[in-house]
C-alpha cells in the first residue's frame, strides 16, 4: 500500500513525488536546451552522496514514495550506482525511476536495473539518424535506440521516451512515432515545448501546441487513460491494436497545473516548487548532520505555504529557470 503523503500545498495538492537533480552538466546539446553545451556557472558543487540521502530520507519520512532522478544527464557522475543503491534501499521508496539521454544505455541497462532502477525516461526526439544528431547535437540515434532495446531486456517495468514537440524539426514524423510504439510495450510522451528564459526565439519558431497531437491520436482511434495514483501530467492514450502507448504533456493546456504531485531539487540542493517559479530554497544548510533531519522536514512543509496555484506561462511568464537542465526538467 502506497504512503499518504504528509507534504500538501495551500490547494490541497498533495506530493508523492520528487524529482531530484544528481548534475546540472550534459553531454548532449540540445537545441532547446542546452544549444552551446553546457557551460560551467562557477556556483557550489554538486550535492554529495551524504547529502543526497540525508536528503531523500527526509523526503521519503514525509510519505514521498516516488524519486525521479534527473540532470542534466545523471549519468555521467561517477557515482551514479553508489547514489542509486542507497535510495533504492531507503524505506518507503516504492519507485526509483531516472530520466536520461541515452548515452551509454546500451552497455549499462543491466546495471542500472541491477542497482535498483525500474522505471526509465529515455529521450528520443526523432526517429531519423540525422535529424535527431540536428536536434541533440550527437550521432547517437542507433546507440540509444539499443539502449532502449537493452533497457526491456533487463527488465525495467517501465520505459518510457521523451520526445519534445518542435515545429519544423520533427513535427512531420509524429505518425511515424505513433507506428513505432505499435509493437513495443513502452510508453512515448510527447512534451509540448516550454519557455524558459533563454529560448524566447527558439520557442516562437518552434513551438507547436500539444493540442494538435490529442486531436491527431482521437482521429486514429485513439482513447485518453484514466490518470494513475503518482502519476506525472501526462494524459496517456492507449489503442486497442497498439502494443505501446502514448502520452502528452502540454503545459499549455487548460487547468494542466491542478494535478501537480511533484517537486524537484536542484544538483545544488534548492526546493524548486515549480518549474516555472522565481528561484528555489535552499536546504544544503539543513544537509550537514543526521540531526537536522526534523528541521529539514519542518522547512521543506513550510515552504509549500509558497507555492502557486498555477505556473505563469501563458502570461509569457517563465519565472527564473534559464534552461531546463539547470533543475532537472
Amino acid at each position: 500500500m502506497l504512503p499518504d503523503p504528509f507534504i500538501a500545498d495551500t490547494f490541497g495538492r498533495r506530493f508523492p513525488y520528487l524529482r531530484l537533480s544528481l548534475t546540472d552538466k550534459c553531454n548532449f546539446r540540445c537545441s532547446y536546451c542546452l544549444p552551446n553545451g553546457y557551460k560551467k556557472d562557477g556556483q557550489d558543487s554538486e550535492l554529495d552522496q551524504t547529502e543526497i540521502i540525508r536528503l531523500v530520507r527526509a523526503f521519503s519520512r514525509l510519505g514521498v514514495w516516488k524519486i525521479r532522478l534527473t540532470g542534466g544527464e545523471p549519468t555521467i557522475r561517477p557515482d551514479f550506482l553508489d547514489i542509486v543503491r542507497k535510495i533504492a534501499s531507503l524505506d518507503n521508496i516504492q519507485k526509483l525511476a531516472f530520466t536520461t539521454n541515452g548515452y551509454k544505455l546500451s552497455e549499462r541497462a543491466q546495471d542500472y536495473f541491477d542497482a535498483g532502477l525500474r522505471a526509465i525516461n529515455i529521450s528520443i526526439d526523432s526517429l531519423k539518424s540525422e535529424q535527431f544528431r540536428t536536434i541533440t547535437g550527437q550521432d547517437r540515434f542507433s546507440e540509444v535506440l539499443d539502449g532502449m532495446n537493452a533497457c526491456l531486456d533487463a527488465g525495467f517495468k517501465t520505459v518510457k521516451i521523451n520526445t519534445v514537440l518542435l515545429k519544423g524539426l520533427n513535427d512531420e514524423e509524429l505518425d511515424d512515432f505513433i507506428r513505432f510504439v505499435e509493437d513495443k510495450p513502452v510508453s512515448l510522451r510527447f512534451i509540448e515545448l516550454m519557455r524558459t528564459r533563454d529560448n524566447l526565439d527558439y520557442f516562437q519558431n518552434h513551438h507547436l501546441s500539444g493540442a494538435l497531437v490529442s486531436q491527431r491520436l482521437l482521429s486514429l482511434g485513439w482513447a485518453a487513460k484514466p490518470r494513475e495514483v503518482g502519476a506525472g501530467p501526462a494524459v496517456e492514450f492507449e489503442h486497442e491494436k497498439s502494443t505501446g502507448k502514448i502520452g502528452l504533456i502540454a503545459p499549455y493546456s487548460k487547468d494542466f497545473c491542478s494535478t501537480c504531485n511533484r517537486l524537484r531539487v536542484s544538483a545544488k540542493g534548492a526546493l524548486h516548487l515549480c518549474l516555472f517559479g522565481e528561484g528555489g530554497y535552499s536546504l544544503r544548510h539543513l544537509l550537514q548532520h543526521d540531526d537536522q533531519q526534523q528541521e529539514l522536514q519542518d522547512q521543506i512543509i513550510s515552504l509549500m505555504n509558497f507555492k502557486k496555484s498555477a505556473h505563469f506561462l501563458h502570461q509569457g511568464n517563465s519565472g527564473a529557470t534559464p534552461h531546463l537542465a539547470s533543475i532537472g526538467g
